[in-house]
């Protein structure tokens, strides 16, 4: 599935930090913890939780979230479809990446066991 520049430009240019807190609260509200957040993201880019802690206090954008990010092996295990994309389609692999993000954290405040989400 082809996104469109703008699309990716938007993605590549959101800066991590403005989009964390959400991510907090919808974990939240399903009763799950900070902590099961921060594995997850920890399992896909291998950032731990000072690592993560100073690029939202750098503000960094998806971009160079995703270029400094060492991806899990098994990403390409994630599959589904998030924000109205099949993610195993998109063709660019910065919004790719991104929504195996996005798709991870909605697993999470959906249930999901960890083991299951972290696809090891």
């Amino acid at each position: 599935m082809t996104t469109t520049p703008e699309h990716d430009a938007r993605v590549d240019n959101l800066k991590f930090s403005s989009v964390y807190p959400h991510y907090v609260t919808k974990i939240e509200k399903k009763g799950r913890t900070k902590e099961e957040l921060h594995q997850v993201i920890e399992w896909l880019t291998g950032f731990n939780e000072k690592k993560l802690q100073e690029l939202i206090e750098k503000q960094v954008t998806f971009k160079t979230f995703f270029e400094k990010a060492n991806l899990n092996r098994n990403a390409h295990l994630i599959k589904g479809v998030i924000c109205g994309y099949r993610i195993e389609d998109i063709e660019t692999p910065l919004t790719r990446e991104a929504r195996y993000l996005d798709k991870l954290i909605d697993e999470l405040a959906k249930g999901r066991k960890m083991e299951k989400i972290l696809r090891e």
